[in-house]
């Protein structure tokens, strides 16, 4: 009987009842060694009836074996592997080392979560996880991306962890200890003969910590009685009771403590190392801190496990480490041979080294970077050499950074730049510390690492170098420095590169941002164009740099053939499992459609880009993504919204200072005072955005026009003056006909009469050549309102008209209202439009629907989306009704794609 934990078993009751009903959900169960959580998962097992359980847990000594506990979890369910998508299936084989890894590790959780996506096909699932702190890292962050993105598969997932299991994102219940009342009826079911003193100062001590209530009294009155944190004191007692054990069975009790695998076929070989007998399990057993079943040899309690390897001394923890790795084969068990070698080292040993860093590389191959980076660090420790050494610790940070730990990976990037001067090992570091520095916000810093960087290595490494003053310009771009993309791109332009070095497009490139900067447009878009021309024949697997070029279409205004680039980019992303890369392809993708007008779709990609970064742990992206959204709150006159998303973002980049990023939230603030008709607010937001860190960025261009309507609008043209030349000469180098049509919008709105009617004309007839319809829809309404003014009213209603359809459609609330109101004072009287059904639906749902009206099966669209087949059915579930369709026959004859 569990006692006093009545809320606690009532949440777990409820997360299996939603199970049962096909709803899926998460729930960490988080507090202090021996407060019951384990007790709590099994009675989430026992109460289980009709479903399918999974059981996993974490074990300490597996914590450096890359996907030890995902793969004890997920051991029933390998013979289902191969109904995954190809992707997900290499993913998993790659990650249990069955076939080579994937290079994206996000890949693996979704790979874990389709594959329990098909297990819960039969039936419900319940799945428990023990000990979660004690995790491999791999492990855990697969699994909480699962968690996360757990929808309508019918899986409880319950996790047990102490406070040190980082899971942002996953429901938790924090286990407090038993009050007094359930704590006297436990301490009475365990210990009934306690006199009541005993009974008391044990009460007050164990501070309702069941497993205290159970140890305590056995070692009350013992010698061995200690004082110190409960934790340690009930080790202490488990202390206490291995003493009074056969030797024999001691050693058995340590042989078990130091395997990580539980094995008892090897530990049965490894004590017979020791001159120890099977036979030694049984008092060790009776006692109640071991069991043997199904080939494993598991512990009652992890204190157990830790008690019987903190009791032992130096030298008989080395003797077992020596004879497990005796016992495992060179082979199939290589890498945890090579950690109990390592653990056996008392001193620096090379051959040891030399076996961490193979076992580091195996784990790299499975995507399993936080392991390789701990057995990098160990293989450092224990290298003669102080060069190897450095290189070695050199690639420990590089791993641990690629594992998402960036503080410990700068301080083993910090230890290996004290020990070595080796120019490659040098040139790794530095492009790592650029990146650890970018990524901390310390952008200036990380600037200059890559120039010291690259200079270190130019005669050594031409095409190294080349692409540290690469990633140099990049930076200083992102922090908007003129002087620093200038000197980068010049250090860059200075190598003397060949062809076969295959930069000669990004070497230009550079140079153009540098000329943009310095504000020579002339000479700076040229470079862009070619590159954005020469995307379409970049091979298959090069997406990240298909993304760059779509950026460089963001600056130069070519939003039709960056959209098609950031497409193809997002299509190979999903192909191929590229988690990883994927949000910053949807950023992309959602800044074109937020420039072409197709706002809608820039939510609803920045809504599952915003979902995806979040569970992956990408913050930076989330801050991109928030910024797009905020532009489109501002359109749509969202207030609310628009200011929340637009401050987050503001707080993050002040924070993390990329100019590129905040841009889009000031422009939205602008605009939505705009659209608000708080005219003067909006210009002096555009004023202020457009003198500061902004200034040499491309979104004082594009937020120009709406400049100078606000400075037209309150009556003060003088200060439209100079975004007006701003746009034009940028305007002029681009050569696009939305740009020229919005152009002649901005001189029409400060001509005069003749010259006002030309500039309207020429911009109406530029229009009609771009796909830009919410520009166009702002230039009808505009030039509406200027022949209203001309009493030519039967001319201005035919664009007013015109204008309010396209903002009606876009969801341009504020505009469309102006536009309402233009109609009426032209004498047209104006009725509300049809309602927008597509409005109704959720970005998820809209992305869900507009692939099944393609034909789509409920599979194909689950693996595009990242999601499960059962969650794609629970959304079109939801969405017919609201399109009023029953088929998906129906979604096709509505157009939703």
């Amino acid at each position: 009987m569990l006692w006093g934990r009545e809320k606690e078993q009532a949440a777990i009751d409820a997360l299996i009842a939603q199970a049962r009903g096909g709803r899926s959900g998460s729930l960490i169960l988080r507090g202090e060694p021996g407060i019951g959580k384990s007790a709590l998962l099994d009675h989430a097992a026992r109460s289980s009836e009709g479903m399918r359980p999974l059981r996993g847990t974490g074990i300490e000594t597996e914590a450096e074996l890359p996907f030890a506990a995902l793969h004890l979890l997920l051991r029933p369910a390998l013979d289902r592997i191969g109904r995954l998508p190809a992707p997900q299936a290499r993913a998993l084989e790659g990650a249990f080392g069955l076939a080579a890894a994937p290079e994206d590790r996000f890949l693996i959780g979704l790979a874990a979560l389709s594959l329990l996506t098909e297990l819960a096909e039969d039936g419900p699932l319940l799945c428990l996880i023990d000990d979660a702190q004690w995790m491999d890292r791999s492990s855990a962050e697969a699994l909480l991306f699962a968690a996360r993105r757990l929808h309508s598969e019918g899986i409880a997932l319950l996790f047990a962890a102490r406070d040190a299991f980082h899971a942002p994102g996953v429901p938790e219940l924090r286990l407090e200890g038993l009050d007094r009342q359930a704590a006297g009826d436990l301490l009475r079911e365990h210990a009934p003969g306690l006199g009541p003193a005993v009974r008391e100062k044990i009460l007050a001590e164990s501070g309702g910590n069941p497993l205290a209530l159970i140890e305590l009294p056995r070692v009350s009155d013992s010698p061995h009685h200690v004082q110190g944190p409960l934790p340690r004191r009930i080790q202490e007692a488990y202390e206490a009771r291995i003493a009074v054990l056969p030797p024999d069975s001691q050693t058995m009790l340590l042989v078990a403590a130091l395997d990580d695998a539980e094995d008892l076929d090897v530990a049965v070989r490894a004590a017979g190392k020791l001159k120890v007998d099977a036979a030694a399990l049984g008092p060790a057993e009776r006692a109640g801190f071991l069991s043997a079943a199904g080939g494993r040899l598991s512990f009652g309690h992890p204190l157990m496990r830790t008690a019987a390897a903190r009791r032992a001394t130096y030298d008989e923890r080395l003797a077992v480490h020596r004879a497990l790795a005796a016992v495992l084969d060179d082979e199939q068990d290589a890498d945890r041979r090579a950690w109990h070698l390592a653990a056996a080292a008392t001193g620096r040993d090379e051959p040891i080294a030399a076996a961490l860093e193979q076992a580091a590389g195996r784990a790299r191959e499975r995507a399993g970077h936080a392991a390789a980076a701990a057995a990098l660090e160990r293989a450092a420790r224990l290298t003669p050499g102080l060069a190897e050494r450095a290189r070695r610790l050199a690639l420990a940070a590089e791993s641990s950074a690629d594992a998402g730990a960036l503080e410990h990976a700068q301080v083993l990037a910090d230890q290996a730049r004290r020990l070595g001067d080796d120019p490659l090992t040098l040139v790794r570091l530095a492009g790592l510390r650029g990146r650890i520095a970018f990524d901390r916000g310390a952008v200036q810093d990380a600037h200059r690492i890559l120039l010291d960087g690259a200079a270190s290595i130019a005669d050594l490494d031409r095409r190294g170098a080349a692409l540290l003053l690469l990633d140099a310009v990049r930076n200083a771009w992102y922090f908007s420095d003129p002087a620093a993309v200038a000197e980068s791109s010049a250090r860059l332009a200075g190598l003397p590169l060949t062809p076969e070095d295959g930069l000669d497009g990004f070497v230009r490139a550079a140079r153009a941002m540098a000329d943009f900067l310095a504000g020579d447009l002339d000479r700076a878009l040229p470079p862009f164009r070619e590159l954005i021309a020469a995307a379409a024949a970049i091979p298959a697997g090069m997406t990240a740099l298909r993304i760059s070029i779509c950026s460089l279409a963001g600056i130069s205004g070519d939003f039709d053939n960056g959209l098609a680039i950031a497409h193809s980019a997002i299509e190979e992303c999903r192909a191929d499992g590229m988690i990883g890369l994927l949000p910053l392809a949807q950023a992309v993708l959602a800044i074109h459609q937020m420039y072409l007008g197709r706002f809608r779709d820039a939510v609803t990609t920045a809504t599952e880009g915003r979902r995806l970064a979040t569970d992956i742990g990408q913050t930076h992206r989330i801050a991109h993504f928030e910024s797009v959204m905020a532009m489109v709150m501002a359109v749509q006159g969202r207030e609310q919204d628009c200011r929340e998303l637009a401050e987050r973002t503001i707080a993050h980049v002040t924070a993390h200072p990329v100019a590129t990023i905040v841009g889009w939230a000031e422009w939205a603030l602008g605009l939505l005072d705009l659209g608000q008709g708080r005219f003067e607010a909006a210009l002096g937001r555009f004023e202020a955005a457009a003198r500061g860190a902004l200034r040499h960025q491309i979104m004082p261009i594009y937020f120009a026009p709406d400049q100078i309507e606000a400075a037209v609008r309150l009556g003060r043209p003088t200060r439209a003056a100079q975004p007006l030349a701003h746009f034009e000469s940028w305007a002029t180098a681009a050569r696009h006909p939305w740009a020229d049509a919005v152009l002649h919008r901005c001189h029409a709105l400060l001509a005069h009469d003749d010259e006002a009617e030309r500039h309207w004309e020429q911009a109406v007839q530029a229009h009609a050549d771009a796909n830009r319809p919410y520009e166009r829809a702002r230039t009808d309404l505009l030039y509406g309102e200027w022949l209203r003014r001309a009493r030519r009213k039967t001319e201005s209603r035919a664009r007013l008209r015109a204008a309010l359809e396209t903002f009606e459609r876009v969801g341009a609330r504020p505009w469309a209202e102006r536009a309402r109101a233009e109609l009426r004072a032209a004498g047209e009287t104006v009725a509300q439009g049809s309602p927008d059904l597509l409005a109704s639906l959720s970005p998820q749902e809209l992305q869900v629907v507009r692939l099944a009206a393609t034909g789509a099966t409920n599979r194909e669209i689950a693996a595009q989306l990242f999601i499960s087949p059962k969650t794609v059915s629970h959304h079109l579930y939801r969405a017919f009704p609201k399109l009023g369709v029953t088929t998906r026959t129906e979604l096709a004859r509505l157009g939703v794609g």
